[in-house]
């Protein structure tokens, strides 16, 4: 991975040369990635904001994910982070959304989703990803590995390398 300022700088260049504004839902990194943005000056002029959504009913409530899919999927699915990011999107009127939901540890994981298991979801005008990752720290290494692989993932995007 690129170092923390240079994914930060790197993204808002991206962003303000297309001028597109970002929003971002975040369950296991609990802001991080919206912090990170946000550590660069003048990213008030593409990031609109974020939403830390731990709990099932703050998903439901501020992003729209619906019951059935938290219990039929849990909150670290494909579903799951593709209808954070894309109501995200919807509720700040964003061009690009990006959400991540995962296991930090380190209690949590299960036999088919162990610890370290996180999704990223991307919603955009020109369609929806999903990307599962696995993550091998301790809790604050998963966030940072989480933050670092979601800031990637905007790139990516934004580069048009998105598979």
């Amino acid at each position: 991975m690129l170092g923390m300022t240079k994914l930060e700088n790197m993204i808002g260049d991206l962003l303000r040369a297309r001028g597109l504004k970002l929003a971002t839902a975040e369950s296991c990194t609990g802001g991080l990635i919206a912090n990170r943005i946000t550590d660069v000056p003048g990213s008030s002029d593409y990031f609109l904001g974020g939403v830390t959504a731990y709990a099932y009913e703050a998903k439901v409530a501020l992003l729209g994910v619906s019951w059935e899919t938290l219990k039929a999927h849990g909150a670290v699915s494909r579903e799951t982070v593709l209808e954070m990011a894309r109501g995200v999107r919807k509720a700040l009127s964003a061009d690009v959304a990006i959400s991540v939901s995962g296991i930090a540890g380190p209690g949590g994981g299960l036999p088919n989703k162990p610890v370290g298991t996180t999704w990223f979801g991307l919603s955009a005008p020109d369609g929806e990803w999903a990307y599962l990752r696995q993550f091998d720290g301790d809790r604050i290494q998963n966030k940072s590995f989480a933050a670092d692989t979601a800031l990637q993932i905007l790139i990516d995007y934004l580069d048009g390398n998105l598979k």
